[in-house]
């Protein structure tokens, strides 16, 4: 790797793969929902009012055109992380008279807000703040200013999305949407040889439409969910009668499981597996699971040694 290469990658620069026409269309989709939402703002709002709310509506713009199919582009984080941000907005306007209090206060609690809700939009940030610094107009419609103008041009951003970019089937909006075809689908690859930062590179230049994520992240992902494949694929071989097995969990959630009988083909997932609970949740009680719920469930296998569960070859 190059000097050059390496100072871009740690200054945040990775490399694109997004066509040209995929960078023209975000752009016209920009264009016309910003137009839309501004003539919205400008109505209920005022000039001063318009310049703030459209500035959040102007990041918003960035995640539906240009990132349709990420997760805080879809639409329950853009129409739920501008409302309850604008009602947490005003609700700190009314409250606090200083604005160096209110202000930073709405977006504090707008980001706990959204987290919780899980509507995570970072435009919803800016809202709330405009709630707060808005001026006279803005504070004028208390909270009217949620519904309108806020979620109004929401709603009308969400349509002009929807409207744009069902045109593109690589970018039908929201992202359920996207449905994969016979055409699109293609059997499952050999994965015992691994894959290269390349294969990575090619797979995100043919998904089309840009994806929020790195090459390196892809990889990194990819790496955990096969190692915790290959793990559960050998818990679940190694489930034996008569052995003991813990969920590995704390307090009232923990528990022991006895494994009584094998049913089935032991290598096929479905294989049903009776159990008894001998300690902990659930103690006394006896069920049944399919071999790869119960792989699923244990974190490690157990005995008793002096009145104590202890892992056996813990590592």
């Amino acid at each position: 790797m190059s000097f050059v290469k390496k100072v871009l990658i740690c200054c945040g620069v990775e490399s694109d793969a997004t066509g040209h026409l995929e960078k023209i269309i975000s752009a016209a989709g920009g264009f016309a929902g910003i137009l839309l939402a501004m003539s919205v703002s400008l109505h209920y709002v005022g000039t001063q009012g318009a310049a703030l709310l459209v500035a959040s509506m102007g990041a918003s713009a960035v995640l539906l055109f240009a990132v349709p199919h990420g997760a805080l582009s879809q639409p329950w984080p853009l129409l739920g992380g501008h409302a309850v941000s604008a009602l947490i907005g005003v609700a700190c306007a009314q409250t606090f008279v200083n604005p160096l209090i209110a202000a930073p206060l709405s977006a504090a609690l707008a980001i706990a807000a959204m987290h919780y809700l899980r509507c995570i939009h970072p435009p919803g940030g800016a809202t709330a703040v405009a709630a707060v610094i808005g001026g006279s107009e803005v504070h004028a419609l208390g909270y009217q200013f949620v519904l309108t103008p806020v979620l109004l041009n929401a709603t009308v951003m969400l349509f002009a999305a929807v409207a744009l970019n069902y045109a593109f089937p690589w970018r039908r909006y929201p992202a359920a949407l996207k449905r994969q075809t016979g055409k699109d689908k293609v059997p499952r690859a050999d994965t015992s040889d691994k894959l290269s930062h390349g294969d990575f590179e090619y797979a995100l230049g043919e998904i089309g439409s840009y994806v929020d994520i790195t090459e390196d992240d892809l990889a990194r992902i990819y790496e955990l969910a096969t190692k915790h494949a290959q793990h559960h694929s050998a818990q679940s071989e190694q489930i034996t009668v008569g052995h003991f097995y813990s969920n590995g969990e704390y307090g009232v959630q923990w528990s022991v499981r006895q494994v009584t009988e094998l049913s089935g083909d032991v290598s096929n997932e479905n294989a049903i597996v009776a159990f008894k609970i001998v300690a902990g949740d659930g103690q006394g009680t006896a069920n049944t699971s399919t071999r790869a719920d119960f792989a699923d469930w244990v974190k490690h296998e157990v005995k008793q040694e002096d009145g104590s569960w202890r892992r056996v070859n813990p590592v």
